[in-house]
């Protein structure tokens, strides 16, 4: 047995091993580079509220309820401040909390009334 072949085949072994690994990790940067673009691109744009709008929010608790047809929603809550990570701080029946700007959407106050033309469909006799 030589031993000096034996070592030169044991150091490219490790060679070629630190080769593979490094393809792999290349390999690895580059998949999440991909993935965090595909989720990025599919992420909704941030919704933005300002001080004074009055919102709802999402009961995430909200698990069972012995009524199928009762809403998730609650409020309506005014904006006291919106954060730029996304938080908003609402104040609601005198208390002041923070919730996640995801859980939250617009309440409109009234609903405008459409003006229609009487239309009648069958002629008065």
């Amino acid at each position: 047995m030589d031993l000096e072949k034996a070592g030169e085949s044991r150091m490219l072994q490790l060679n070629e091993l630190d080769e593979l690994r490094l393809d792999a990790y290349a390999s690895s940067v580059s998949y999440k580079e991909k993935t965090k673009r595909w989720h990025d691109a599919r992420l909704r744009d941030k919704k933005e509220f300002s001080p004074g709008d009055k919102v709802l929010d999402f009961n995430l608790r909200f698990k069972f309820s012995p009524e199928k047809l009762k809403s998730r929603w609650t409020g309506p809550y005014e904006v006291k401040k919106a954060f730029l990570t996304g938080y908003v701080e609402l104040i609601g029946n005198g208390n002041t909390f923070k919730v996640n700007g995801h859980r939250l959407k617009l309440y409109y106050d009234g609903v405008e009334a459409n003006e229609y033309d009487d239309i009648t469909l069958y002629p008065k006799s």
